[in-house]
């Protein structure tokens, strides 16, 4: 899971290498390890609600919006294209592999 939670705050940094070239020219700066450490954090504590001592991969997609949403600078071509922030997440989340 830790490794999941790396793979997608790093594709949102470089896109290339997660095979979403075609974001890198929308996204201005992306995720930090802050981003990543919060995320898990946030997984954690999602997973504790739903009375589990470990977190699954849709803890993570679940938390994910919400961690990265004011994370994320789009560039000016974003914004002229209207392309929102939760749809560069959404891409990520569907590209980088789930464990």
């Amino acid at each position: 899971i830790e490794q999941y939670i790396v793979d997608i705050v790093h594709a949102t940094r470089k896109p290339e290498q997660h095979k979403l070239a075609d974001l890198a020219s929308l996204i201005a700066f992306g995720g930090s390890p802050r981003a990543s450490i919060n995320m898990a954090l946030a997984a954690k504590a999602l997973a504790f609600t739903k009375r589990r001592g470990y977190v699954i991969p849709e803890d993570v997609r679940a938390v994910c919006p919400d961690v990265l949403r004011h994370r994320l600078g789009l560039t000016y071509e974003a914004e002229a294209e209207d392309i929102q922030v939760g749809e560069i997440i959404d891409r990520v989340l569907n590209t980088v592999e789930v464990p």
